[in-house]
């Protein structure tokens, strides 16, 4: 199976390494699918801007590097994942965001599928560069730079392509091994649709964990104590017991 530009996507499947502190972290392959599965399902449709050749065939945008990282970290996380469903559940939200949490923690997701990213002075933060480069080269997603008029650089944007959203598409429709990350990623988008990155962020700051992690140091998982939260939401929609007889 091969992507635009001869990549093959069967070389990009998931694939665990462990590091030199033994902590999981993903690989170049991952990261490229992860970050493309994000694009396509938060990127907001545009027509293709006037003036940028390498623009001509864009069909939506994600602007802004924090929106990015703010929700590949809920995809890499999902222990934080579940507890911010359970927040949209006590919003609200409805009985199936208490039952996606419960079906997150009561599986292995929050121990297997838990990628930490690394607290930097706004946040969780991993370089992108090696997954975007595979992105760029196949002309699946652009990167663009949005400077002030003082030329300081303030954004940065990710174009997706029509080769890109092909990709995504052949990704979701014929690439089982990758069933998890696009249940994620589009479980995600839907968590933050219509939400900037800054609002993302301060919503992820809000957890102690998150906010109070040493700078330089891995996130560490809050999965306890959303599994005991989960149960008293869960014990909270159950009916009373019938008094004994």
């Amino acid at each position: 199976m091969v992507w635009r530009a001869g990549v093959d996507l069967s070389r990009l499947l998931a694939v665990s390494l462990t590091g030199s502190d033994k902590m999981r972290v993903t690989s170049r392959g991952q990261d490229a699918v992860r970050i493309l599965l994000i694009i396509s399902a938060s990127a907001t449709p545009i027509p293709p801007p006037a003036g940028d050749p390498a623009l001509a065939d864009v069909v939506a945008v994600l602007e802004s590097q924090v929106l990015l990282q703010k929700l590949d970290f809920w995809v890499r996380n999902p222990d934080f994942l579940a507890d911010e469903l359970l927040n949209e559940y006590e919003r609200g939200g409805g009985a199936e965001f208490l039952e996606l949490a419960g079906d997150i923690l009561a599986s292995d997701e929050p121990e297997v599928r838990r990628y930490p990213m690394v607290r930097y002075l706004f946040g969780a933060f991993e370089p992108l560069d090696d997954a975007l480069a595979v992105l760029r080269s196949a002309h699946l997603v652009v990167p663009r730079k949005r400077a002030s008029a003082a030329g300081r650089i303030q954004r940065h944007d990710y174009y997706l392509t029509r080769a890109g959203r092909s990709a995504a598409d052949q990704i979701v429709h014929e690439v089982p091994e990758f069933t998890y990350f696009v249940d994620r990623t589009r479980l995600v988008a839907r968590l933050a649709d219509g939400h900037g990155g800054s609002r993302l962020k301060a919503r992820q700051y809000q957890q102690d964990e998150y906010r109070d992690a040493v700078i330089g140091d891995r996130i560490a998982t809050i999965a306890p104590r959303v599994q005991e939260r989960w149960r008293r939401c869960a014990d909270g929609r159950r009916p009373p017991a019938a008094p004994a007889a």
